[in-house]
């Protein structure tokens, strides 16, 4: 029995791979239709750019609206707890979806979906910050952003070969989905460690009081602030990508068939060197992570603009690539383990509900604005523009409040000093 425990891996390395691949079944679900969407539109009796982007953000309406509470219903009841609850719920939004004879059908299971996904981000990371070692958790992170990666790239492909050449109708791929979900809930219910027990009674009334209303106003400290702002602006970005980036390439710059799917995947594949690079070097260098985060959003937005203003499909490939390497993926784990510093250490999993609240609200957003101003202007171009200046005025905002803060902790220093 001793033998067997020995040659187990540590927990922590066992929750990265459960996590990991928790974030490809959720991401295979994100992207599966995205690169189908005259598929779908033609099913439904020709749908508008508009309605079809609907699709995601009703997904990200659900997935946006459970943050906070989710935050919340896990630091109460324990992760565990939360987290197959939610799994079951998305797996029953994924079946409403694929068996759906409406829009409206397909956007209440679209709902379902995104609100029992919305338990999995505060578990997640809750889960990496509580049993990660410290030095290892910008690189655990991600690792476990990985998953989104593998999940996208696998979604994007298999959905452009299978359905887009004809093998397959859409609502297969679906019930595959569904499929997955349940073998990770059997995953989840066996290995997924049940709460630690810890008495957790405030001694007076008093503290009770002091404990609640000070978690709220560490919420809202200014770093954390610049976290929010920073986050949404690399998400409106991202999730403009993710959602009509399939569309962009086959109705904009001539891309066809499973060419779509592949060159659309890129942006995720190579974000997997582009975040275990970027990661370790701020594990080395913790003290220089602003820095990191700040050059990595400049260089994903100048890859963006470089993607969208060429015309030769080579270079624009490239483009794609270059994104992914610098952008949302290589980021995003770095801005995580940042904010990690701030996080009240009772509240984690609310810290980091309350954060994607606030970058997510970019996802349910981004879809329709995208789609209304294709409608409107009959191209997507200027949709791309619009990201473009959200993440640079996202990104200096960032700039300047951490420099603001800095300043301040500096001029309480030297007045303490005095």
């Amino acid at each position: 029995m001793e033998i067997n425990e020995n040659k187990r891996a540590p927990y922590w390395k066992q929750i990265i791979f459960i996590l990991t691949a928790g974030w490809i079944v959720i991401w295979i679900y994100r992207t599966v239709l995205t690169p189908i969407y005259p598929i779908i539109s033609d099913y439904f009796g020709g749908a508008t750019d508009a309605q079809l982007g609907n699709i995601s953000s009703f997904y990200f309406l659900g997935y946006v609206s459970m943050q906070i509470p989710s935050g919340l219903l896990v630091d109460r009841f324990g992760k565990k707890k939360i987290m197959i609850p939610g799994f079951l719920l998305f797996g029953i939004g994924t079946l409403f979806v694929a068996s759906a004879s409406s829009l409206s059908l397909v956007f209440i299971g679209s709902v379902l979906a995104g609100l029992g996904c919305g338990t999995y981000y505060g578990v997640a990371y809750s889960l990496t910050t509580e049993y990660v070692p410290a030095e290892k958790k910008s690189l655990a992170t991600a690792i476990v952003n990985s998953g989104t990666a593998v999940g996208s790239g696998l979604g994007l492909v298999s959905s452009s070969f299978l359905v887009g050449e004809g093998v397959l109708p859409w609502q297969y791929l679906l019930l595959a989905t569904v499929v997955l979900i349940v073998v990770m809930v059997t995953v989840f219910a066996k290995f997924i460690r049940p709460e630690r027990k810890e008495v957790k009674k405030a001694t007076t009334q008093e503290t009770t009081k002091e404990k609640s209303g000070s978690s709220i106003k560490d919420l809202f400290k200014l770093p954390m602030i610049a976290a929010y702002v920073l986050y949404f602006s690399t998400l409106y970005t991202y999730y403009l990508i993710d959602t009509w980036l399939p569309n962009f390439l086959e109705t904009e710059r001539g891309f066809q068939g499973t060419a779509i799917g592949l060159a659309s995947s890129l942006v995720f594949f190579t974000a997997i060197p582009g975040a275990l690079f970027f990661s370790r070097i701020a594990d080395k260098i913790p003290n220089k992570k602003t820095t990191i985060i700040i050059i990595l959003e400049i260089l994903a937005a100048g890859m963006l603009f470089f993607t969208i203003t060429t015309s030769n499909q080579m270079l624009l490939v490239f483009g794609i690539m270059a994104y992914g390497f610098f952008g949302k993926l290589a980021v995003e784990p770095i801005i995580i383990s940042w904010l990690g510093q701030f996080a009240p250490k009772k509240s984690i999993a609310t810290t980091y509900g309350v954060f994607n609240f606030f970058g997510m609200s970019a996802s349910v957003i981004v879809p329709s604005v995208t789609g209304f101003i294709s409608d409107a202007t009959g191209t997507k171009v200027y949709a791309f523009y619009l990201a473009i200046g959200i993440i640079l005025a996202g990104t200096l905002v960032f700039y300047l409040i951490n420099k603001f803060s800095q300043a301040k902790a500096a001029n309480a220093v030297v007045n303490n000093s005095n």
